[in-house]
């Protein structure tokens, strides 16, 4: 199969065999969910004119804004959120609500300009230890959104996953992020 093939269902919304196909308007959560974390340092790069000295801060306030959003999820899908996980993790519900606290607290850090360093690195370790649920719901088709069409949409999860990591790690090692947590 020529590789033209397999990124063609994304980027035109239809399966291999060419029936149309949901992933393109779940393709579009997910850049929108990107798009979010770009904003805020979009709009200061825009109002500095690309001089300003505080774009890794912006960028803390875009990957807060999209963990506020995760942590939402996890009180009002919970139920979707529990059939990510395999039946036998103990006490599933519970783990969610833990996990939506924890993306809230890490939400917060990345606003406050003392914890902004701790949560970024909070951040990245969440994206590689929660990636595994994405590929288990994807590949048992359940769970939220586009992770119900199956194998397909972990082209789409891998490259935000990707986006996620490396803009949480991207403030982190810039000097113009300070943060007194670790003094």
């Amino acid at each position: 199969m020529r590789p033209s093939r397999l990124w063609t269902p994304l980027l035109v919304g239809h399966s291999l065999s060419g029936d149309p196909s949901p992933i393109r308007r779940f393709a579009m959560d997910d850049l929108l969910i990107a798009l979010a974390c770009m904003a805020p340092l979009a709009a200061y790069l825009l109002y500095t004119k690309g001089r300003g000295a505080r774009k890794a801060q912006f960028a803390c306030v875009g990957l807060g804004l999209a963990f506020g959003f995760f942590a939402v999820g996890h009180f009002v899908v919970t139920p979707d959120l529990v059939n990510m996980l395999p039946p036998w993790i103990p006490q599933r519900p519970l783990l969610i609500y833990a996990t939506g606290g924890l993306e809230a607290l890490i939400a917060f850090g990345l606003f406050t300009e003392k914890w902004r360093k701790a949560a970024g690195i909070a951040a990245a370790v969440v994206l590689v230890l929660f990636f595994p649920a994405n590929v288990y719901a994807a590949l048992h088709h359940t769970g939220v959104g586009a992770h119900r069409l199956g194998p397909q949409y972990l082209w789409v999860r891998t490259l935000l996953q990707l986006f996620l990591l490396a803009w949480a790690l991207w403030p982190v090692f810039r000097p113009d992020v300070r943060s007194t947590a670790w003094r």
